[in-house]
């Protein structure tokens, strides 16, 4: 079986490009109007193609599969001739085999070493970041929890932590659950587990939990089952006991000026690598994601892993299709099936629900080029890199394995990368051809560009530019190292163009899944 090639051999003058020898589809280089002779190919464009989107090679009969990097991305539902634009007018979904194959591709990893700036905490871990974290363990606290926070925004009150130069900020993370949900349930269960691994994530150095006392999710309940305590670092309180809104805000305020001495007495010191956690994201595709930004940062995390670190896929419906790609590494069995029974279960989940998992490639995904899911899942399975899968997780289940782990998340980038850091991601990579401009906290998040366009014209946004890779101006190996070398810097304290915007603090987004009652 032909995988995903890890370094295509792309001709910088053409004006398409060719991913596979297998390929029936290329990729419009530019915009290629019609009538446009591709002699490499030996065909005419019979149509007008936008960049980044496809162009068949040969005549394909209706019914027939589509490839791309080799593999199926979807069959033509009526015959496509050579030269046509390939896209959702004349792509289908249909159900096809895949093979498993169970560990075939497992290999051994070289291994390096590879250092950054970070911060050794109490237990051992490592934080990238130093921030003091307000929970919610309802909707109804989210109100008293922002105003205790921005009593120490530095745009808005700039003398709050002025003596506090080590402190990053102080940050109110809300939701829009905790109550009228099943005390017992799924839904409920999913969100403690969040909450839980954000209160004892190593980039807080305090955290204050904050409720309104009559909700589903008690406080106390909350860390029960999570097996936590209340410390001097994680303090719980209510509104209602508290005695109202203004009385808890300024508990809280004091509370925090409290702990801002301690946790300004950090310094960061050289670590080891093995200590980066990076939770891989793309959002925002287009047609070169698989193509430059993907690869690239698969490239990145080839090089994270071989010097002992972790990186987390996740977005499950966005590897449907491509499964088969992941479980072929996974480093036994065991790991292999538990991927495919979390593909199975959004199956179901889809079937339950009415929905169907091709309907993931947004608007912006199409305009990009992406035309199913099954493509989408292609490129964005390239973020993994080469090496072998070492373990899947749930969602927000503490990561404990090292090296390339799975974890099953839902494809929205908010809430998957909020898994991740529940999880313990300290460092968020994310690919993006549309130009998403997200941001994470308490843990910094690095935007790769897929595309010179979208670089060029939100610079303010990105951090990375992969659309080289394109042009042929540079190569997968030359970006990966150098977002590798970025994720050493921006986790010794560089800051990232998300964070220097102040993203972050809205991007907390559980998983809400069941019923409402």
């Amino acid at each position: 079986m032909e995988l995903i090639a890890k370094t295509p051999a792309f001709d910088s003058s053409a004006l398409v490009i060719r991913l596979n020898p297998l390929d029936n589809v290329l990729v419009a280089r530019q915009a290629l109007s019609e009538g446009t002779h591709l002699e490499e190919e030996g065909i005419i464009v019979l149509q007008d193609i936008p960049s980044g989107h496809k162009v068949a090679t040969v005549r394909v009969e209706q019914g027939q599969p589509l490839r791309r990097y080799g593999q199926i991305i979807g069959f033509a539902s009526q015959p496509i001739e050579a030269g046509q634009h390939v896209h959702v007018q004349n792509v289908e979904m249909s159900d096809f085999s895949r093979d498993y194959a169970f560990g075939v591709d497992v290999h051994e990893t070289p291994k390096t070493e590879a250092f950054f700036q970070g911060i050794v905490r109490a237990d051992g871990r490592v934080a990238t970041r130093n921030y003091i974290g307000i929970l919610t363990s309802v909707n109804c606290s989210a109100t008293v929890a922002r105003a205790i926070a921005d009593q120490f925004r530095r745009d808005i009150h700039p003398e709050a932590l002025a003596d506090y130069p080590n402190v990053d900020g102080v940050v109110a993370l809300t939701h829009g659950s905790g109550c009228a949900i099943d005390s017992k349930g799924e839904a409920i269960d999913l969100l403690r587990r969040t909450l839980a691994g954000y209160a004892v994530h190593p980039n807080f150095a305090a955290v204050l939990v904050v409720g309104l006392g009559c909700e589903t999710n008690q406080i106390q309940d909350l860390l029960d089952s999570q097996g936590l305590k209340a410390t001097d670092q994680l303090r719980a309180f209510t509104i209602q006991g508290t005695g109202g809104t203004s009385k808890t805000i300024a508990s809280g305020i004091e509370q925090v000026k409290s702990l801002l001495p301690q946790a300004n007495q950090i310094k960061r010191e050289t670590v080891s690598a093995r200590h980066l956690i990076v939770g891989l994201q793309c959002g925002g595709s287009d047609g070169y994601s698989g193509i430059t930004a993907n690869p690239a940062l698969g490239n990145a995390v080839d090089r994270l892993v071989a010097a002992g670190g972790t990186a987390i896929l996740s977005e499950t419906p966005e590897i449907y299709g491509a499964e088969h790609l992941l479980t072929r590494r996974a480093v036994s069995r065991a790991v292999g099936e538990k991927l495919v029974q979390r593909i199975h279960w959004w199956e179901d989940y889809c079937r339950r629900m009415n929905a169907e998992l091709n309907n993931n490639p947004s608007a912006g995904n199409k305009a990009g080029g992406l035309t199913t899911i099954l493509e989408k899942s292609l490129g964005a399975v390239a973020k993994a890199g080469s090496t072998n899968l070492m373990g899947v997780y749930e969602y927000a289940e503490a990561v404990s394995a090292q090296g390339l782990v799975f974890m099953d998340t839902p494809g929205y980038d908010p809430v998957s990368a909020t898994g991740q850091v529940a999880g313990g991601a300290n460092l968020i990579a994310f690919t993006t051809g549309r130009g998403s401009a997200y941001g994470c906290a308490p843990t910094p998040s690095i935007k790769l560009a897929t595309n010179n366009r979208v670089f060029e014209f939100q610079q303010e946004d990105m951090d990375v530019n992969c659309g080289g890779i394109a042009d042929g101006s540079t190569t997968i190996e030359e970006r990966g190292a150098y977002i590798f070398q970025m994720m050493l810097d921006i986790a010794s304290g560089a800051r990232s163009k998300s964070e220097q915007h102040g993203y972050g603090q809205n991007e907390f987004v559980p998983w809400q899944i069941g019923a409402i009652t």
